[in-house]
């Protein structure tokens, strides 16, 4: 059918108009927390285009260069791209991302092993964020609210937004996003949807200054993985590269729902936009891991 059209690399058949539109609502949505949504087209590609290979993986990262680069100018514009979070998060997660990569391609290639493990990632993420959901509720910050750098070094780093101070150590975030960066390299991506709700549940930094940062990070592991995976290292005969028509195709979807998530978040509150990454994530997760007992 003339709507229809099969990718070369993955051999998905689809709906011409179904990736971009996918990737636009989960960008939409996720860039207001930090995140590009790639944690979810994941599942998406896995369960209803049946695309399993590592080479999904790869597809994620590839989705992630398109998705993020708007998103992150758009927040930098504004005055909220936290480049000393950014710095730690990027520094701390590339050596991870190569890791993971082995790690997936060596002993979770199968997709009966990587969905439980899939399932486990997002079963943390979403009880992370379901912790958070137990603080009170919060007033969007003032419009014009813009993060300002106070102090940096890789002891401790300190910020102003909103009217408040905020701080945080670099090297303990770098080292935790060297840890994040081996399951997002398994799993397909930069680390920042596991970071950003470190971020804001454990650090106690607000989200609408962790976004940005986050997602910057994501960038340039993104970067690393599509590398790693393009080139195949240690694949033994797997198809690990990316299908780049169908990470062009949602990446395309996300880069315009990443940017318009990114200019509409400041007129979001915090709270709606956990409760729905809570609820979507948790009952991915237990999908997932359900495959255990299949």
């Amino acid at each position: 059918m003339f709507w229809k059209v099969t990718f070369p690399t993955s051999k998905v058949t689809t709906w011409i108009f179904l990736p971009p539109l996918v990737a636009f609502l989960l960008a939409y949505f996720g860039a207001m927390a930090g995140v590009t949504g790639a944690f979810l087209l994941l599942p998406f590609q896995m369960s209803l285009l049946h695309y399993t290979s590592p080479g999904v993986s790869a597809t994620n990262f590839l989705y992630n260069l398109f998705a993020i680069p708007g998103t992150v100018w758009r927040y930098a514009r504004e005055g909220r791209l936290n480049w000393p979070l950014a710095l730690s998060i990027s520094l701390g997660s590339m050596p991870g991302i190569g890791l993971g990569y082995f790690v997936r391609v060596k002993y979770l290639a199968d997709p009966k092993s990587f969905k439980p493990f899939a399932g486990l990632v997002l079963l943390y993420l979403a009880v992370r964020i379901g912790k958070d959901l137990k603080r009170g509720v919060k007033k969007p910050p003032p419009l014009k609210a813009r993060v300002k750098t106070l102090s940096f070094s890789w002891l401790k780093a300190s910020f102003e937004f909103a009217g408040r101070v905020y701080s945080f150590s670099p090297w303990k975030v770098g080292l935790l996003s060297f840890v994040v960066g081996m399951a997002g390299g398994a799993y397909g991506i930069g680390g920042g949807a596991i970071l950003s709700p470190y971020c804001v549940s454990v650090l106690k930094l607000p989200v609408h200054a962790v976004a940005g940062a986050s997602l910057f990070g994501t960038f340039v592991c993104s970067v690393a993985g599509v590398i790693f995976y393009s080139l195949g290292w240690a694949s033994h005969g797997l198809v690990t590269r990316p299908d780049f028509w169908l990470g062009a195709a949602f990446g395309l979807g996300g880069l315009l729902g990443g940017y318009l998530g990114a200019r509409t978040q400041k007129f979001v509150p915090e709270k709606p936009i956990k409760w729905g990454l809570f609820l979507v994530v948790l009952l991915v997760s237990l999908r997932y891991i359900s495959a255990l007992f299949q």
